[in-house]
């Protein structure tokens, strides 16, 4: 986890555009908590915020999503982001804001031959019902499974989206962030995992599901299926500080929205 902290200004009449003058106005202090998955790319927006605009700091803290939804519920932060859908309960207390959507990419390490698996297939290797890599057409070896922890954005959407109620193998490793994940399955040859289509990178080899590569074209044209949700979420009838409010107005509008397509993601439902 990385605190963010720059400080920067913020301007309290007008709408924010990404590249506007810099302004020079009272210290002000804004702090996000929540999903591992969203947290790197709302630090790359309030980076963008922050280059425009003296006298603020945007805090992100990266505790999982179901710390940021419990912290704006309970108010204890203005924003809460998550990677995953609310429960019933909670929506009934939160306002949301889908600031883009996101693909979980099924990951291996770059030797593994292995280049599709079928959505049943990959159930089947997390709950550890097929155990070796040949049974799927790979080499001879046990497959390491890397999951995410319970609680985690990541891991609720890949159990809804792929584990249909069943839990992974007791043998399964389990990490704290999708770049925990990363790692190791770039240093483990005989691993699979999964993490944010926007974070692969050339230390992993993303495999087709269902005979679909992940790409935002896939994602977009609905034939790749494993797509979760980017939520801000707000305490329903709380007003958000001038601050808040123009964060919020900055990762919704085209500006803000731009710099997340750039990074890998799809715009949200709720841009601008």
């Amino acid at each position: 986890m990385r605190i963010h902290i720059i400080w920067v200004s913020i301007l309290l009449v007008g709408a924010l555009t990404a590249c506007g003058p810099t302004t020079q106005g009272n210290d002000q202090q804004l702090t996000l908590t929540g999903s591992t998955s969203v947290g790197p790319f709302a630090e790359q927006l309030a980076e963008r915020y922050e280059e425009h605009h003296r006298g603020s700091k945007v805090n992100i803290q990266a505790l999982g999503s179901s710390a940021g939804i419990q912290a704006a519920a309970e108010g204890t932060v203005e924003l809460g982001m998550s990677s995953r859908h609310l429960e019933p309960d909670e929506e009934e207390q939160l306002q949301v804001y889908e600031i883009a959507r996101d693909a979980l990419a099924i990951i291996v390490h770059p030797s593994n031959a292995v280049t599709d698996l079928s959505t049943e297939q990959v159930r089947r290797i997390f709950t550890g019902e097929i155990a070796n890599w040949r049974e799927v057409g790979g080499h001879d070896a046990p497959i390491d499974i890397v999951t995410r922890e319970a609680g985690s954005g990541t891991y609720g959407a890949f159990e809804e989206l792929v584990m249909d109620k069943e839990l992974p193998a007791q043998s399964a490793l389990r990490q704290g962030s999708n770049g925990a994940v990363r790692q190791i399955i770039a240093g483990d040859p005989d691993s699979i995992g999964y993490i944010s289509l926007g974070i692969v990178n050339e230390t992993v080899k993303p495999i087709s599901v269902d005979h679909v590569q992940a790409s935002t074209e896939a994602v977009m044209s609905g034939q790749y299926k494993l797509v979760r949700p980017f939520l801000f979420v707000q305490r329903k009838n709380a007003t958000l500080s001038p601050l808040g409010q123009e964060f919020l107005s900055y990762v919704l509008s085209p500006e803000g929205q731009q710099e997340l397509v750039q990074a890998g993601l799809i715009q949200g439902a709720d841009a601008q």
